[in-house]
């Protein structure tokens, strides 16, 4: 994928002309743009305590699940959506009248973050073998139309709840951390902080492909959730081992999960 991309740049850039394509490409996680399903916008502004339970579930492996959520977050993100590239955990939420109330993706860490590598105790070459220990939440979306208080912070700190075990199940190893990036001009980062996320700075203002210092685009608050207790040791440990599940006290169901902070 690396050579072909190289090739059509070099193509648009004059430098080489290739010969006429013979067939589209096969690739299946190409983004193409398609009319929403029909989901109906009714408001819901109910409190949170009557739309229990509510039923989260993991769609990544579900092709019309995964197909509502990606038009969702087209839609109504404001980053849009085009699809996950690598590792990646995806989440739609349902009340319990089969309203779909939110939806999110975890995906891949940013390779750096001066502040959340400062924050976990890591330097290059620590970052460079346990950065597969981490996630990023890439995506969240509560719609329009739904408006209930304390469902956001509410939301997260479930999903952070499960997300390692989820993970574990999915690739074979857990994660230990989870990141957001929140652009900090327009959103307060209430739910993250209602949730026990920790604010650990802010991003200087610069792109991913940033090769020069000159690029700049919207700075994002950085907000970490530890997803188990001794998380800075198992991101330490030259070779991370999967320690026993704890069982979180607050948690009244009695099922074993992973520490959410």
């Amino acid at each position: 994928m690396a050579a072909r991309a190289l090739l059509l740049k070099l193509e648009q850039r004059g430098h080489i002309q290739l010969p006429p394509r013979r067939r589209r490409c096969p690739n299946r996680m190409r983004w193409t743009a398609q009319p929403a399903e029909a989901i109906t916008p009714e408001p819901v502004t109910d409190k949170l305590v009557q739309l229990q339970p509510l039923r989260i579930e993991e769609v990544s492996r579900n092709a019309g699940q995964r197909r509502m959520l990606a038009q969702l977050l087209h839609a109504h993100h404001y980053l849009s959506y085009s699809s996950p590239v690598g590792e990646n955990l995806q989440y739609l939420v349902w009340d319990r009248e089969g309203r779909v109330l939110a939806g999110c993706v975890f995906g891949a860490a940013a390779w750096q973050c001066a502040p959340r590598d400062r924050f976990i105790g890591w330097d290059g070459a620590a970052r460079r073998a346990g950065l597969s220990l981490l996630c990023s939440q890439s995506r969240f979306l509560i719609p329009p139309w739904v408006q209930v208080k304390h469902l956001a912070s509410h939301l997260l700190a479930r999903w952070c709840r499960r997300l390692a075990e989820d993970w574990q199940a999915k690739y074979g190893h857990a994660v230990w951390l989870v990141e957001s990036f929140v652009d900090a001009d327009r959103f307060r980062g209430a739910c993250y902080r209602a949730a026990n996320w920790h604010c650990v700075g802010i991003t200087q203002g610069r792109g991913r492909q940033d090769r020069d210092h000159q690029l700049r685009v919207a700075r994002k608050e950085i907000f970490l959730c530890p997803l188990h207790r001794n998380y800075r040791q198992l991101l330490l440990m030259p070779t991370p081992l999967k320690p026993p599940l704890v069982v979180c006290p607050k948690l009244k169901s009695g099922r074993s999960e992973w520490i959410g902070r």
